[in-house]
């Protein structure tokens, strides 16, 4: 048995038999019960196709198990913020700015889901047990569309979902939670009936049940999507903020909260977007932070980083009740992705990050004094996607000089440069 029991009772989540956060003094009592979280996806990622591609961003080799340990390492520092889980997965994400998805192999089941090879077992032992040390959940994700379209059909599915559990249950893990998929309805899995339709996920989520000896199990749809067979099947409902204002994100919390299923309702992924985690803790849902640059992107830095990261943190544990410095107003807004290290094949991936995105009225960035783009929504980046995605900005020689002016809402300008 683990240090860490995790366990559901009506809408609410515990730890060792007491609502989570209702041991730190300080905490809100509408807080109690949450499980504020992170999508480090790639918490056990490895390329069978090319993994010396993944010697970049500042390293010099690809380490499978030590950017594991790194994970593991950080873990920590989250923690006293407040993050009580985190999201990970055996397929793994896609990088969604520089690997093409479809050339990487990241598929630890085989061909026909009958495998689970040694390697990834042993990295989400690691993984798994170095939060139960630290008294945090893991939600272990099974299925990722761009890696399930290596398993051959449905039998090969089914096969890996019960090796899956079994080796969850085998491990004797008590601080884990199971999402069968990671955005069941997108494209991919359209090789996969059972895993696409709900009645096929609503029998997987079952299986998976069984498999592991009674785990909690849910899965997610794409950002905005919902679905009350699926939430039925389901022991905890987990949503996608992905591509949802402020609005569009209440809307679905609302909806999935009319089904009135008595479960709690948990984003595992959303953005840096923390309009939208304001949200979640006026609805009383459990909020997933995802940075897809430095948390996606591997190999990952794990550790809570300026500007984005630290913005969600301080969020976080203000929503909580756990007290931080607080951050003074100049230290507020950060312009972000012109880091020494993250540049790619000529390309940069700049945002204007920000404590409250929603006083926010636009951002205007300026390259060597020339206007070059103007950013109105979260998450304030050049080449606007959505609020998880964004283009890239190609950058010569690297040279420039940024300047990011932001308008406030009530009429102040600031102004943030970086070169």
């Amino acid at each position: 048995m683990g240090k860490v029991s995790i366990s559901i009772e009506n809408e609410s989540f515990l730890i060792n038999g007491a609502l989570t956060y209702s041991e730190i003094s300080s905490s809100k009592p509408e807080a109690h019960g949450l499980l504020m979280n992170a999508r480090f996806i790639q918490g056990i990622f490895d390329d069978k196709a090319d993994p010396d591609c993944f010697a970049r961003w500042g390293s010099t080799d690809w380490n499978p198990s030590a950017h594991t340990q790194a994970l593991v390492d950080a873990l920590p520092e989250w923690y006293g913020y407040g993050l009580r889980a985190f999201t990970t997965g055996f397929q793994g994400g896609g990088p969604c700015f520089t690997v093409a998805n479809h050339s990487i192999d990241n598929n630890p089941f085989g061909e026909d889901g009958t495998q689970l090879e040694p390697a990834y077992a042993e990295r989400m032992d690691t993984l798994i047990r170095g939060a139960d040390e630290l008294g945090m959940a893991v939600i272990v994700s099974y299925f990722y569309g761009a890696q399930a379209r290596r398993l051959k059909d449905g039998r090969a599915v089914r096969n890996a979902v019960l090796g899956a559990s079994n080796f969850l249950q085998q491990g004797g893990y008590t601080n884990v939670l199971i999402e069968i998929a990671n955005e069941m309805n997108i494209g991919d899995f359209s090789h996969h009936p059972i895993i696409q339709q709900p009645e096929g996920m609503a029998a997987l989520i079952d299986l998976a049940r069984e498999g592991s000896g009674g785990m909690a199990v849910g899965c997610s749809g794409g950002g905005g999507y919902r679905n009350r067979e699926v939430a039925e099947a389901s022991d905890y409902i987990l949503i996608h903020g992905n591509g949802q204002t402020r609005q569009k994100y209440y809307t679905m919390v609302q909806e999935v909260k009319s089904w009135d299923q008595n479960k709690p309702i948990v984003c595992n992924e959303d953005s840096p977007a923390l309009g939208n985690l304001g949200v979640a803790y006026k609805t009383g849902t459990s909020w997933g932070y995802y940075n897809n640059m430095t948390k996606q992107e591997p190999p990952a830095d794990w550790g809570v980083l300026q500007g984005e990261d630290t913005f969600f943190a301080h969020r976080m544990a203000q929503g909580i009740g756990i007290e931080v410095p607080a951050l003074a107003q100049q230290d507020q807004y950060y312009l972000q992705g012109l880091e020494p290290n993250w540049a790619y094949q000529g390309q940069r991936w700049i945002r204007l990050a920000s404590l409250y995105p929603e006083t926010i009225s636009y951002v205007d960035f300026y390259r060597d004094g020339e206007l070059y783009y103007t950013s109105y929504d979260e998450s304030f980046p050049i080449n606007y996607q959505s609020n998880w995605r964004y283009g890239g900005v190609a950058i010569g020689n690297d040279d420039q000089t940024w300047k990011a002016v932001v308008h406030l809402a009530n009429g102040e300008v600031l102004e943030r440069t970086a070169r």
